[in-house]
């Protein structure tokens, strides 16, 4: 997920998403490249448009069904408590 992340950040910035340009960002943030991931992120990606993409996914999500009907509210604040617990200790005298 944070090859994916890299890759996005790569091509907002203007370069072209290279495995180096990739890999760059993430250590640059403290982050461990997964070589797996990254080899078949770059695969996957060769030759498409990063905007199209963006845009097909946008328009998938657009048909799902999102909520409704919020949840119950939360419940009344407790009365009474400890009455204890609101009294002050009286203070020792020093001997």
């Amino acid at each position: 997920m944070q090859e994916m992340a890299a890759y996005l950040l790569c091509k907002v910035g203007g370069k072209s998403g290279t495995a180096e340009e990739i890999t760059a960002v993430i250590t640059a943030g403290g982050g461990t490249v997964d070589a797996e991931a990254l080899t078949a992120l770059i695969g996957e990606m060769e030759g498409k448009d990063v905007n199209e993409l963006l845009s097909a996914g946008m328009e998938k999500l657009s048909t799902v069904v999102m909520g409704g009907g919020g949840g119950g509210g939360g419940g009344g604040a407790g009365g009474g408590g400890d009455a204890a617990a609101d009294e002050p200790e009286e203070e020792k005298p020093e001997e």
